[in-house]
Formats: structure tokens, sequence, C-alpha cells
């Protein structure tokens, strides 16, 4: 599976459990650590588990590597580490505090659509 097809089932997952604010920066001309940065964010704790919950379940059956997964206990930034997509799943206030489309700003939004 390709880095591109990785992500847009993520975007899917993410969609599909009302994640909101979801962005995809294309990374690969800045960096090496992945092609892909996801992030998005939920409304609360319960939110922000049931997203990263769906986005592991749907990439699962489409048979892609185990994650590396942070922050899943404290729920206030989940990060989901797929080699070339990582996912960032934030509670709302943590998003903004952590602002990392300002952080990686160099990188290229782009429509999911487009994936």
């Amino acid at each position: 599976m390709t880095s591109s097809e990785l992500a847009r089932l993520a975007v899917g997952a993410l969609e599909d459990k009302k994640a909101e604010d979801i962005k995809v920066l294309d990374i690969r001309r800045i960096s090496t650590i992945a092609d892909y940065f996801i992030i998005a964010d939920g409304s609360n704790i319960n939110q922000v588990h049931a997203l990263a919950d769906n986005v592991e379940e749907v990439l699962g059956r489409a048979k892609a590597a185990e994650p590396r997964v942070e922050g899943y206990a404290a729920g206030k930034w989940i990060l989901l580490d797929y080699r070339d997509v990582i996912i960032h799943i934030f509670d709302k206030q943590d998003r903004l505090f952590y602002d990392l489309e300002r952080i990686w700003e160099d990188g290229k939004v782009i429509d999911p659509k487009e994936l």
C-alpha cells in the first residue's frame, strides 16, 4: 500500500468518527521522517480515543503495519506512526497549543481528495 493510499484511508476513518478540522500536510520535500502528517481534533477525550481506535481498525483491516502509538492513555494528543504517514489526533486545546500546522508550515497542505 502506498503512503497516499494509507493517508486516504486514515482520513476516511477520521471522517467516519466526525473528526474536526482534518489537515493533510505533504512533508516529502522537507523531511525524511514521513511523507504525510495528518492532523485532526476531537471535542473530548472519548472522541479522541474513538478517532484513534477507528484509524487503527480501518488501517488494520487494510493490512497496514502496526503503528507505533504514543499518548493514548492521556488522550490529549495521540500519535499514530505508520512510518510514511504520521497521524496526530488532538483535543482542541492541545492542538491550539502545539500548533503543528505552524511548525510544519513549509509542508504543503493538500486536499485529502488529491491523495
